[in-house]
């Protein structure tokens, strides 16, 4: 189960924030006060009354007193204050889209008794009394009258099969203790279910036993001096109280070098223990979300980089939502997945540079939420190389998905040394992959003699018997010859092409044979296609004979990232 989609009108500042998509990963950002932290907090809100109704269904309610504290409903608090002076309207609204698989659908059929194409919504109604009225959104067609009377019972289902956890962005101890206690109870409460626990709570039990009696005596004996009719005294321990004493009785000690109570560790350590509980947390079915406010709060630059790598990996079996003003943890890789905030309202980003206005960046700091840089000379390189180093090394893979390594491109080998000095000042370590051309090995001079670069930190496009080679030299002209043809009409499978001359030489060759015009923007084209076309199909793109560059590049990156 996924919830794919979650809408929130008259929420705190938001007043209607409709199919917020939810991925893998969500990272919701905009500017302060916007209303970031209000969406995560109605989601946990929209959790909360959920849970606590399937509760209350299974609990009298003569006997289920319900908790009233921040993570309830609160309608003078939550509605905003603006429209509660109105007539009408007076409602707070979450709606919650479910997407169920085979595993789902056929429990669902089980538990229910009703089919399921696979898709559930469902609408939490709340206002003034502070009494949630839960239904599911009817379907269009047949069967959708049928499961809407049955609204409590799938609202049911759905609580039992959600594992949710809300981390705020936590500013006090009392606070960061909270989100541990609550953690460590879930899964202390997984032992209850053991035999051997359980014959310990009894073994327990049996020794508390004679000295309860014991006091028990000693109170009888006063009392039925003043109160005759006193016929005995026993103090008991409930099992229930016994067990959740077991469950939250606890002091967690970080031994970091001097081992301390985590209560009187910093903040942000105190959010990282939170995080570090649910990292390898799989659940066999159902949902599992993670709603985090704020990761980077209370944390050194250094250690983000680290946090990024964690938070990436609870995506792996979880569904993460989180709110940011930290451009490292925007996914880059699918833009729509970065929810803009903004007046109340919530939409899907169109363009990395709609996010860097929102965030107040500007595109040179991307380069100071890296650690490490790959150098190389153009745009088209980049492409290439983003697709082709995943594939083959899984440590460059991981931290050019976390960002701890991005991949930038100069524009031409003149202008490696502006380009190094950028990266010195960002305290970024960067390693250089350039063309073995008269234009690369005169820009690695340079920056070799105003102690830039060194012969580690770069490495040369070579391919034996070439005096002379650049990157496209080290393909497989096959990966992308049919694009060429196609864009161009001019067909690389010809005796032009073939030689020791470097890439460029050899295509304007066939080029200029085949009666097209060639130019350095011709060249940018061409260059541009091929990488494409290896972006396609990456796994295939090297030529096997040609490829010692990039393998010794993977080498001094590994080297490099694991230092």
């Amino acid at each position: 189960m996924k919830l794919i989609y979650f809408s929130v009108t008259n929420f705190r500042s938001i007043t209607a924030a409709h199919k917020i998509s939810l991925h893998e990963t969500t990272v919701l950002i905009g500017q302060n006060n916007e209303g970031k932290s209000n969406i995560l907090k109605g989601l946990d809100t929209a959790m909360t009354i959920l849970q606590t109704h399937a509760i209350e269904a299974r609990i009298s309610r003569t006997v289920y007193i319900r908790r009233r504290d921040e993570n309830s409903y609160c309608w003078d608090r939550d509605f905003p204050i603006s429209l509660q002076s109105r007539k009408s309207g007076l409602q707070t609204i979450f709606k919650l889209e479910f997407t169920l698989n085979d595993e789902d659908i056929e429990l669902f059929r089980e538990k229910i008794k009703s089919k399921i194409n696979g898709s559930l919504s469902l609408e939490i109604r709340i206002g003034k009394d502070d009494e949630p009225n839960i239904r599911v959104v009817e379907k269009r067609g047949k069967g959708g009258k049928t499961l809407n009377s049955k609204s409590e019972k799938i609202a049911d289902f759905i609580a039992r099969n959600i594992v949710f956890n809300y981390i705020p962005a936590v500013r006090t101890d009392t606070e960061a203790m909270d989100v541990v206690r609550r953690m460590l109870s879930r899964k202390m409460r997984i032992l209850e279910r053991h035999d051997e626990y359980q014959a310990a709570l009894e073994t327990i039990r049996k020794i508390q036993e004679p000295v309860l009696k014991e006091l028990g005596d000693k109170i009888k004996s006063p009392l039925q001096e003043f109160l005759p009719s006193v016929k005995d005294v026993t103090i008991e321990i409930p099992e229930d109280a016994r067990r959740i004493s077991m469950r939250n009785d606890f002091e967690i000690i970080v031994d970091d070098g001097t081992p301390t109570s985590l209560a009187y560790k910093g903040d942000g350590v105190k959010s990282l223990a939170a995080l570090g509980l649910l990292k390898d947390r799989v659940t066999k079915s159902g949902a599992s979300i993670i709603a985090i406010e704020e990761p980077e709060s209370h944390l050194h630059p250094a250690a983000i980089h680290q946090l990024n790598s964690v938070i990436t990996s609870l995506g792996n079996n979880n569904q993460v939502v989180l709110t940011t003003h930290n451009p490292l943890f925007v996914d880059r890789n699918d833009i729509k997945s970065n929810i803009i905030v903004n007046s109340g309202k919530a939409t899907p980003a169109k363009s990395t540079k709609q996010i860097r206005d929102i965030l107040g960046i500007k595109a040179s700091d991307n380069l100071t939420n890296a650690s490490y840089v790959l150098v190389v000379e153009g745009e088209d390189d980049v492409i290439a190389l983003k697709a082709i180093l995943p594939n083959l090394s899984e440590t460059i893979a991981k931290s050019l998905k976390s960002n701890l390594l991005v991949i930038e491109q100069i524009g031409g080998a003149g202008n490696l040394p502006y380009k190094l000095t950028l990266l010195n000042n960002s305290l970024c370590v960067y390693h250089c992959f350039l063309d073995n051309d008269e234009a690369g090995r005169d820009a690695f001079q340079k920056a070799e003699n105003e102690k830039l670069l060194s012969i580690k930190t770069n490495t040369f496009v070579t391919c034996n018997g070439s005096p002379n080679s650049e990157f496209e030299d080290c393909l497989n002209v096959n990966a992308y010859a049919d694009d060429v043809f196609e864009e161009f009409g001019v067909d690389l499978n010809t005796n032009a092409f073939k030689g020791n001359k470097k890439w460029s030489d050899r295509v304007r060759s066939v080029f200029l044979t085949e009666g097209k015009p060639w130019s350095s923007s011709v060249e940018s084209k061409v260059k541009y296609t091929v990488a494409n076309a290896v972006k396609k199909s990456p796994n295939t793109a090297l030529n096997e004979h040609k490829r010692n560059s990039i393998d010794a590049l993977i080498r001094s990156l590994e080297s490099l990232l694991e230092s």
